[in-house]
């Protein structure tokens, strides 16, 4: 199935609705820029207690949940790309960006949320006031928001009905924003890099698994290029998928 470009579609599409990092992780100083981005205020260096606890804002929410090890937690990781940070979505703050990146023709094609602002509102508010089970996230690359991630409990998950789930099984959703970040391999660092972050910041989490539609072989392709190996076919109910599977056991070699 592979391509010459194994990242040219802009993501692996989001899992059926539900029912009603690297080895090297950076303890990074983040610009000023990048802190905005996330909410922070720079760190004040004249202050010894700001120096000595390096204390965190507190995340509310899905992002805070222990169902996923809290992922507003986890640190940047460095890619061959650049340092890549997961930041958990704000609504007030996104929503126009994701709109729009939900808008482009290639990417409604695998997602379905092409239209007005609302429509993607409805996708994230399910996340974002739910139990914790699903995460919506920017990637921000070397400081700029380019990508859209969801990692989610996919044990948890109706996606759990369709193939034989592991107890703490961890799903991802990848969808690139912009069409100068595709088609340049950009896809397989990432999927490689945040598939890699899961594993370090879930102990308890043996397998990171995704689902692309079958149709959407340039994706199938990144994500065997990142290190997953394909499992099997499902059927699911608004699409036929590829399960891909990165083991904990296997990431060495693979």
């Amino acid at each position: 199935m592979a391509t010459a470009d194994a990242d040219t579609d802009p993501g692996s599409g989001p899992a059926p609705p539900a029912d009603a990092g690297a080895e090297d992780t950076l303890d990074l100083e983040l610009p000023d820029e990048l802190l905005a981005l996330l909410g922070e205020d720079p760190p004040d260096t004249g202050s010894d207690a700001g120096q000595a606890t390096g204390a965190r804002p507190t995340v509310s929410g899905a992002a805070s949940s222990d169902l996923l090890d809290r992922p507003a937690d986890w640190r940047p990781v460095t890619t061959p790309a650049g340092v890549l940070q997961l930041v958990p979505v704000r609504l007030e703050r996104d929503l126009a960006v994701l709109s729009r990146w939900m808008n482009d023709p290639a990417v409604a094609a695998f997602w379905g949320l092409a239209g007005p602002e609302a429509v993607t509102a409805v996708h994230l508010r399910a996340q974002l006031d739910g139990d914790g089970r699903s995460v919506p996230c920017l990637g921000v690359l070397a400081g700029v928001p380019m990508s859209y991630w969801e990692i989610y409990r996919a044990d948890l998950d109706p996606l759990a009905r369709h193939y034989p789930a592991r107890p703490h099984d961890t799903g991802i959703h990848l969808l690139i924003g912009g069409v100068n970040n595709r088609g340049r391999g950009l896809g397989t660092t990432l999927l490689r890099a945040v598939a890699d972050l899961v594993l370090d910041n879930r102990p308890r989490c043996a397998r990171v698994v995704a689902e692309p539609d079958l149709r959407n072989t340039p994706s199938v392709s990144a994500f065997l290029s990142a290190g997953f190996r394909f499992s099997a076919e499902l059927e699911l109910p608004d699409k036929r998928a590829a399960l891909m599977v990165r083991d904990r056991t296997l990431r060495a070699q693979l």
